[in-house]
This record gives C-alpha cells, sequence and structure tokens, in this order.
C-alpha cells in the first residue's frame, strides 16, 4: 500500500514504515496528520484518484529530528573579469517516519 502525499508543495511518495526527508515544517508536534492525499493504491491493487484529493483519506507520521541537509556550494565567476564569489548553502529539513496510510 502506498500513497501520494503534498507536503509544503511537493509531492511525495510514501508507504508504512518508511523515513522521508522533507523541507522544515513550523510544528511543534511529535505526531502529524497529512490531510493532503492525491492518490491511493492499496493492497489489492486499487488506486482512488482524488479531485484534488481523496477524501476520507489521511497519512499519519512522526517526526523523527529537524536538521539541516548537506552543503550544497555555489560558486559564480565571470571569465577574465577577476570576479569569483563562493557561497555555500544547508536547507533545513525535517525527517518524517510514516506510520499509517488510512
Amino acid at each position: 500500500m502506498y500513497a501520494i502525499v503534498k507536503i509544503g508543495g511537493h509531492q511525495y511518495r510514501v508507504e508504512e514504515d518508511q523515513t522521508i526527508f522533507v523541507n522544515r515544517l513550523a510544528t511543534d508536534d511529535e505526531n502529524i496528520t497529512l490531510e493532503d492525499v492525491l492518490l491511493v493504491k492499496d493492497d489489492k491493487g486499487k488506486v482512488k484518484i482524488g479531485t484534488p484529493t481523496v477524501k476520507g483519506s489521511s497519512v499519519s507520521a512522526t517526526v523523527v529530528e529537524n536538521l539541516k541537509a548537506d552543503k550544497v556550494i555555489v560558486f559564480k565567476k565571470k571569465r577574465r573579469k577577476g570576479y569569483r564569489v563562493k557561497n555555500g548553502h544547508r536547507q533545513h529539513i525535517t525527517q518524517l517516519k510514516i506510520e499509517k496510510i488510512s
């Protein structure tokens, strides 16, 4: 069984007992319920597609921790001008463990 869930403007394919990394969620709760379920496929192979969301379905997840992603190096250069700029960026992310799809 899996579902496609919309979290923070992105769509994720999630299964039970799966761990995913999403953009930082502004919540203090340990357990959250995701209501924006776009598609659900059950164990029998039956697919429910929402318009835009599947009514009566939800995904419950647990926030494992808030952390930072790996550093991304941003390097800008203009040739023959002596212009070089090097910056780094670390995105704030949240680790979620998917508990139940209903």
